[in-house]
């Protein structure tokens, strides 16, 4: 009975008043008979547990609402390689529709960090990740299923056409322009020669290079300049329509004029994109992102709006790195 009444003051708050007065009036009957057997404490313990899930089905709503807003929800994450750890216990929010500058010294998890969230690291046998990292608020991307529909599923193709990836050295494929750019939704099996140019265009002219190479898309993507290369990258990968664009340093192997042109590009994509980027450059955090997550040793020592990390620093670690003391 005490349990009863303690379960109830804590979620009173949670319960609607019709359903309370329903309750009060059990309370009022089960205390009068004063029952004390077996069937009965069962009873009190199942109707503890519906006093939980009405608790946990309110704060679900709240977590939907919060996820809304997300890209990925990242919870306790821990990577391994071989019996080396790389990440440690990572959480963080990455909002939809920013650039979130990743920053911190050499071997910091930077990159293994990026890598995890389209499962590009699978490849490596030697791999572990526990933990949870959530697309959209809904899809555990390790288990390929909606948390909160257990028949949605999500293939590991899909997830990374969703989730696209810019390298740090362009890597254009060894065929055409256009080829390039229109080869992954050949893949998904458009044939469609119409819909394919219309794919063609608006993905070179999304990654600002439209203008440059329209009259020569026969040409070999590898025959034009490492810039060039790179928004050619970034088009392929805008082909396939994803929700968020990985960038692991992309302008790091690029001359001043040609990250500029990248950096521009980047400002007008997260109208359309989620753009989660490493950076070493911590001039090039401060100009384009919205947010900036530090790591180091593995562990992520601070992030927030980008702003307060440069400005007014909460962690050590994050004021004498963007400092200069280490790196």
């Amino acid at each position: 009975m005490l349990i009863v009444e303690y379960e109830l003051k804590k979620n009173k708050s949670l319960v609607p008043d019709s359903i309370q007065s329903k309750i009060n009036l059990t309370l009022k009957k089960i205390e009068s008979r004063q029952i004390l057997s077996n069937e009965l404490n069962e009873k009190i313990n199942n109707f503890v547990k519906i006093i939980d899930l009405i608790d946990s089905s309110l704060e679900h709503k709240d977590s939907d609402e919060f996820s809304k807003n997300s890209s990925f929800i990242i919870t306790h994450l821990n990577v391994w390689y071989g019996a080396k750890q790389a990440l440690f216990d990572i959480n963080i929010d990455l909002p939809k529709n920013e650039v979130i500058a990743v920053i911190g010294p050499s071997g910091c998890g930077k990159s293994t960090f990026l890598k995890t969230l389209n499962r590009i690291n699978d490849t490596i046998p030697i791999f572990k990740a526990k933990g949870r990292i959530l697309l959209d608020g809904e899809y555990d991307i390790y288990k390929l299923k909606s948390i909160n529909n257990r028949y949605d599923k999500i293939e590991l193709s899909t997830l990374r056409t969703k989730v696209g990836m810019i390298f740090q050295q362009p890597n254009p494929f060894p065929m055409t322009i256009s080829k390039n750019v229109v080869y992954g939704p050949k893949i998904k099996g458009i044939k469609n020669k119409a819909i394919l140019n219309e794919i063609l265009e608006k993905s070179l002219k999304d990654a600002g290079l439209w203008g440059e190479v329209k009259d020569n898309l026969k040409a070999l993507g590898t025959s034009l300049s490492g810039g060039q290369q790179q928004r050619l990258c970034i088009a392929r990968a805008i082909a396939n329509q994803p929700e968020v664009l990985l960038m692991d340093e992309p302008t790091s192997a690029l001359d001043p004029i040609a990250s500029k042109k990248i950096e521009d590009l980047i400002i007008k994509l997260k109208e359309h994109y989620t753009i989660i980027m490493v950076t070493h450059s911590m001039q090039q955090a401060q100009r384009i992102s919205d947010k900036t997550a530090f790591f180091y040793q593995g562990s992520l020592i601070e992030y927030g709006n980008t702003k307060q990390v440069f400005e007014k620093p909460k962690q050590k670690e994050t004021k004498e790195y963007i400092s200069g003391k280490f790196g």
